[in-house]
C-alpha cells in the first residue's frame, strides 16, 4: 500500500496544470509515461475526479497528452456535480479538451435539477453546450410524461426534446404519435410533425 501511494502521488505530480483538478485512486494501478504512449490503468473501486466531474468505475484507463481521455468499464458511475447530472453505463469514454462524454451499453442519465431521467444504448453528452444525443430504445421519463423513440436530442438549456425514429409520448392517459415530436420539458407542451396520430381520454 505505501509503495502504491508513493506511485500514485510520482504520477499526480507528473500531471501538468490545467486549471482544474484532476485526482485519482483504485486498488492497484499500472501503466506508463513515455511519450507518445501515456497511459495509466486502475482497477478495482477505480475512481477519477477531473474538473467537476467524478467517474467510477471497475476500470478506468487514463490516456493521451494531458491525460485527455477518460476511458471507463464495468459498473461505470459517474456525476457531472455542478449540474448535478448523474449517469450510469457499461462503457464511457470521456474527453477532457472537448468535454464530450460517450455511453455505450446499458446506460442511463439523469438530470436531478430538471427531474428527468432517460435511458438509450448509445448516449453522447456534450457537457459545455448541454445538449445530449440518444440513440436506440430511447426512452425519457418526467412526472407523468413518458417518451420513447430510436433517436432523441435533449437540449438542456431551452429545456426541449426531439424525438425521431418512431417516436411516442405518453402523457397521463393521452398518447401522440408523428414522424417527428418536439416535447417542451418545462411546460410539457407536445408538438408533432408528419403522420400525425394520437389519442385522447377525457
Amino acid at each position: 500500500m505505501k509503495h502504491l501511494l508513493l506511485l500514485l502521488l510520482f504520477c499526480l505530480s507528473r500531471i501538468p496544470a490545467r486549471g482544474d483538478i484532476f485526482t485519482f485512486q483504485a486498488d492497484r494501478m499500472t501503466g506508463g509515461r513515455a511519450s507518445g504512449k501515456e497511459i495509466t490503468i486502475l482497477i478495482g473501486n477505480a475512481e477519477v475526479r477531473s474538473d467537476n466531474l467524478l467517474l467510477r468505475a471497475g476500470r478506468i484507463e487514463i490516456q493521451g497528452d494531458d491525460n485527455q481521455f477518460i476511458e471507463c468499464t464495468g459498473g461505470v458511475w459517474g456525476r457531472e456535480e455542478d449540474k448535478d447530472i448523474l449517469f450510469q453505463s457499461d462503457w464511457l469514454r470521456y474527453d477532457r479538451t472537448l468535454k464530450i462524454a460517450r455511453l455505450e451499453g446499458n446506460s442511463t442519465l439523469e438530470d436531478k435539477k430538471n427531474n428527468i431521467v432517460a435511458k438509450g444504448r448509445f448516449i453522447e453528452y456534450d457537457d459545455e453546450a448541454e445538449v445530449t444525443v440518444f440513440q436506440v430504445s430511447v426512452r425519457l421519463f418526467k412526472d407523468e410524461l413518458i417518451c420513447r423513440s430510436e433517436y432523441a436530442v435533449y437540449r438542456r438549456k431551452e429545456k426541449l426534446l426531439d424525438l425521431s425514429g418512431f417516436p411516442v409520448v405518453f402523457k397521463k392517459n393521452d398518447e401522440f404519435r408523428a414522424d417527428r415530436i418536439r416535447v417542451d420539458l418545462d411546460t410539457d407542451d407536445v408538438t408533432m410533425e408528419g403522420a400525425v396520430s394520437g389519442s385522447i381520454k377525457d
